[in-house]
């Protein structure tokens, strides 16, 4: 049996983070092993127990989610830092995915798809809240350049869509709608095995390594309309 996941709990709301642990604390891949109520305690924490998982909250008094996550990427790099709050904004979204967060969860998730973020997280995998997905869409759209160029890939030229086959360049719009595995093949009527296989070769031939770097290129090829629709 391999060695449970280690998480972190940051959120300046006590109650809501016994929640979170008691939830956690019934699955044995999770162990929770520590706490902090606000950003810079949860800076520390993560510094002296390296934890796979922080859950960090974004709005917290004195230091903010989005600082926290800078400073953890910085004192435990490889700590996977994955955003839990109730902010649906698009610029909170993109601004931690700045700091360094790999994913943002709205705190309205289901349990089983929280426990699901926590093991994606721990694997290095980017994760986020499917309603998410389209303002990411939106907000890039709006961000400045250099915004856009610090969540997304290094640089990948247009050119590169001409290496996905139709059915590829088709799941990568689906993708930057914010679809799952199981929603896109349900959408297109295929194994979710082989959309996953479709969705890894989207990510080698345009050279990216995250859904969110995936969705980002295509709003800035124009090949997303509408992530709504």
């Amino acid at each position: 049996m391999s060695a449970p996941i280690r998480v972190l709990l940051v959120d300046d709301h006590a109650l809501f983070r016994s929640g979170i642990k008691s939830l956690l604390q019934r699955h044995p891949e999770f162990e929770i092993v520590g706490e902090a109520g606000d950003g810079m305690e949860g800076v520390k924490r993560a510094a002296q127990l390296l934890p796979d998982v922080v859950l960090l909250d974004l709005h917290m008094p004195g230091l903010s989610g989005r600082d926290a996550a800078a400073m953890m990427a910085e004192e435990a790099p490889q700590s996977h830092v994955l955003m839990l709050t109730v902010s649906e904004d698009a610029e909170d979204l993109i601004e931690t995915l700045r700091a360094g967060a790999c994913g943002y969860l709205l705190k309205n998730i289901e349990a089983d798809t929280l426990t699901a973020a926590i093991t994606k997280a721990a694997a290095g995998e980017s994760v986020i809240s499917p309603q998410m997905m389209g303002k990411l869409v939106q907000g890039v759209r709006g961000a400045p350049p250099k915004a856009v160029s610090e969540v997304a890939a290094p640089a990948v030229v247009a050119s590169e869509l001409n290496k996905l086959s139709p059915r590829e360049r088709e799941i990568l719009v689906l993708v930057a709608r914010g679809q799952s595995n199981k929603e896109i093949a349900r959408t297109l009527d295929l194994a979710e095995s082989t959309v996953k296989i479709h969705v890894q070769n989207v990510l080698r031939k345009l050279g990216l390594t995250s859904r969110v770097q995936a969705a980002v290129f295509a709003v800035e090829q124009g090949i997303v309309q509408d992530p709504r629709s």
